[in-house]
């Protein structure tokens, strides 16, 4: 299992009516039976997912990597082009189905070469998942959880294993059908999982004016997104307002709320400053720092996204 090792961690001295301020926090993943970071290095990183060694375009890796090229050319698969997730395609020494089976502990599901350059999972979040689990468990009480942005549903299995009754929104038809297919492979079909197709903005919204509260909630906003119909998600516009008005929809006796942000050019203090902003008011504790991955050859870390997490206690 994953190691999570935080670094040296300071307190604000600011206290008053809000969370109490920890950064910054690092979180490791050193990955599981189904994942590896197996090397990084000049642009790129080289991963395992299951049974297929996989690279990537990854900029922060400025170093050199350990492992030789004759090493690197028995990947099975490359994604090549701009690391913008959109300017590139996949490349096959030989030919592979189009996807392939995963797990992580109890939780199965399914590997797939999509046209992102993502397989389905973001394996550094195994840091937040075990949290999201451990606070889970210790409530011992009925909880509601909301996962927005929930792509392909690992974080909503986490929750809805610990007897959350999740509440999962992704404005992608395709998204929502893969994780439906990960929730029947994980045999979690009698699990209280709510599958909602909509725009993250306009469902929260909703949920303000009903009157709807959850004790946890999962966001995983994109840099940049577009709704069903059309809507525009742009997390330096949207990002404020999104937080603000999920800090209403925290029950009074509320858990969790995790926040992740990927690929901006941010250091992790912008979103600690507004998440402090958005919760000022609340008790417990908020922290912020990265998330890493650590290669399995040599022990280096990667850093592949920013984080702000509030709890309770």
């Amino acid at each position: 299992m994953a190691a999570h090792a935080p670094s040296e961690e300071k307190t604000s001295g600011r206290r008053g009516a809000g969370p109490a301020l920890h950064f910054p926090l690092m979180l490791e993943t050193a990955g599981w039976s189904d994942y590896a970071l197996v090397d990084s290095g000049r642009g790129r990183k080289l991963e395992r997912y299951g049974r297929y060694r996989i690279i990537r375009p990854e900029p922060q890796a400025l170093w050199t990597p350990r492992l030789s090229e004759a090493e690197w050319a028995r990947a099975d698969a490359e994604f090549t082009g701009e690391d913008d997730e959109s300017d590139g395609r996949w490349r096959y020494p030989k030919k592979l189905p189009e996807d392939w089976p995963m797990a992580y502990g109890s939780i199965r599901f399914t590997g797939r070469f999509t046209s992102f350059r993502h397989v389905g999972v973001f394996p550094e979040q195994e840091a937040h998942w075990r949290w999201i689990a451990e606070t889970l468990r210790r409530a011992k009480r009925q909880t509601r959880v909301l996962n927005l942005f929930g792509y392909t549903g690992l974080a909503s299995f986490v929750a809805a294993a610990e007897g959350a009754s999740v509440t999962h929104v992704d404005a992608s038809k395709k998204a929502i059908a893969w994780a439906r297919e990960n929730q029947a492979l994980s045999g979690m079909s009698e699990k209280p999982i709510r599958w909602i197709m909509d725009d993250a903005m306009k469902f929260i919204r909703r949920e303000q004016r009903r009157g709807n509260r959850y004790d946890g909630i999962i966001l995983d906003p994109p840099k940049f997104g577009r709704g069903p119909n059309g809507e525009v998600f742009d997390l330096f516009v949207d990002l404020p307002e999104l937080m603000r008005i999920c800090r209403e929809l925290l029950a009074e006796d509320a858990l969790f709320l995790v926040l992740t942000a990927y690929s901006i050019r941010a250091s992790f203090m912008a979103i600690h400053e507004l998440s402090a902003e958005a919760l000022a008011g609340l008790g417990g504790r908020l922290e912020s720092g990265e998330l890493l991955l650590r290669e399995e050859s040599g022990g280096r870390l990667l850093s592949t996204s920013l984080f702000s997490r509030w709890s309770h206690a």
